[in-house]
């Protein structure tokens, strides 16, 4: 990516941050509702013409259509920042890592994985012998750790 590139698109990512912010406070559906309402009572005084009513729905086309883009890339952003924290976790802790990423699959997979996870749920007699001794190899490798340097081998 070149440098201009780079400056747009921070620059459109902290513009459309502040929009989205900006729309989802109280005072600005405050003020949406009064021009409304100054739209309204403006009615009999062009006699609700269609240039009166043009306006209206031109202006809030124009609102609703550059908002979508707006809000949407504020949402794809907050999204994937959610799934680098989760796949961070998941590569952290004791979870399995093929789980790493698998916001990718079809929605047949992830079916498929949810069905799978669902079976796994209720802990049997091995399951929970296994769960048991994992945890004790992470609590060996905690403490080989801090002997070996103060650190912990799973940052928390």
């Amino acid at each position: 990516m070149r440098v201009g590139s780079l400056k747009s698109a921070q620059l459109f990512t902290a513009f459309a941050s502040k929009v989205a912010r900006a729309a989802g406070r109280p005072a600005t559906f405050a003020v949406s509702i009064a021009l409304i309402l100054a739209w309204a009572v403006t009615g009999p005084l062009f006699g609700f013409s269609d240039t009166w009513q043009l306006i209206i729905n031109t202006g809030t086309t124009i609102v609703t259509f550059l908002m979508v883009f707006l809000i949407q890339n504020t949402q794809n952003r907050d999204g994937a920042a959610i799934q680098a924290k989760l796949d961070e976790l998941v590569r952290a802790s004791a979870a399995q890592n093929r789980y790493i990423g698998i916001e990718s699959l079809t929605e047949e997979e992830l079916d498929d994985l949810r069905a799978r996870c669902a079976k796994r749920a209720p802990l049997d007699d091995l399951e929970a012998a296994a769960c048991a001794a994992e945890a004790e190899a992470h609590r060996k490798a905690e403490a080989a750790a801090a002997r070996a340097g103060g650190l912990t081998a799973y940052p928390r």
